[in-house]
């Protein structure tokens, strides 16, 4: 088996990225770098919701199997429902070794994504999701990822932060997440019109919809410019405006949108590149 598609379309990849984002939010909020048991809760509740999504669209839909999407669990079916019944045991286990503090905080977030997948309730005979309401879906990705990367360890920290430093964290990771989800709408458009959903790129174009990405990784490196310029964390400002800017060439570049991992393997890739450079960044700011 390849080890690159397996890694990729296992959501591995993806589940990584969400823990590269958290250990960067303990960097943020001045604690040091460490492989804190939330961060296995991260992994396995990412691995889960992405698996189950999956799962949910090829049985409430088969025909999605025949798309390039789908390929890989069309050529590895057996191995992927072993892969959900991991991803489940783990997000479980993890789940029932949690403080409460962190299970509260978990719990409303969780129903947010489950519900994203999940069908609410009937509308018709059609089955209803959250991701169905016009362009809802994209802030939800957005607020999920946001929230469930940077309030946990505050959760788990009992310690008093500067909400106004909370909320520029926030407004960052939001920003960012919105700027590459982008792209992943305009490759969906023909998928998503056939499906009745409204997103930025069926109702914008894609044009617009480019323009969009690039004024939040723009406003993304406003807010860092004004949040971290007047601090001594100028490390973190440093590792973040690269991350943008390397994400703004991965938008752009035409080139690299022939890649056959363009979306699954470099635009997923920029939330764990980013974790990665403010890792860098920290270990190496005293040298």
């Amino acid at each position: 088996m390849n080890i690159k598609a397996f890694v990729i379309n296992s959501n591995i990849y993806i589940s990584l990225a969400a823990v590269f984002l958290t250990i960067e939010t303990q960097i943020q909020l001045g604690m040091r770098p460490q492989a804190h048991p939330y961060l296995f809760i991260i992994f396995f509740a990412t691995f889960f919701e992405y698996n189950l999504h999956r799962l949910i669209t090829i049985i409430s839909n088969p025909k999605a199997l025949e798309s390039d999407k789908h390929k890989w669990v069309k050529n590895n079916r057996n191995f992927f429902y072993g892969i959900v019944i991991i991803s489940l045991t783990g997000f479980v286990i993890s789940i029932a070794l949690a403080k409460k503090e962190v299970i509260f905080t978990l719990a409303p977030i969780a129903m947010i994504t489950l519900f994203y997948s999940l069908p609410v309730f009937k509308r018709n005979v059609f089955l209803f999701r959250l991701r169905e309401i016009p362009l809802l879906k994209i802030f939800l990705i957005s607020f999920v990822w946001s929230a469930i990367t940077i309030l946990l360890p505050i959760i788990q920290s009992a310690l008093p932060f500067d909400r106004m430093h909370v909320i520029l964290m926030l407004a960052e990771r939001f920003l960012f997440v919105f700027a590459i989800t982008i792209p992943f709408d305009i490759r969906d458009v023909v998928i998503d019109q056939q499906s009745g959903l409204k997103t930025i790129p069926i109702l914008l174009g894609e044009k617009w919809s480019l323009r969009i990405s690039n004024m939040a990784l723009l406003l993304f490196m406003l807010l860092c410019l004004y949040h971290y310029s007047a601090s001594n964390e100028g490390f973190l400002l440093m590792a973040l405006i690269l991350s943008a800017l390397t994400t703004l060439f991965f938008i752009n570049n035409q080139e690299l949108k022939k890649m056959a991992y363009y979306h699954y393997g470099l635009l997923d890739g920029t939330m764990l590149l980013q974790g990665l450079l403010v890792l860098l960044f920290y270990f190496t700011k005293g040298i």
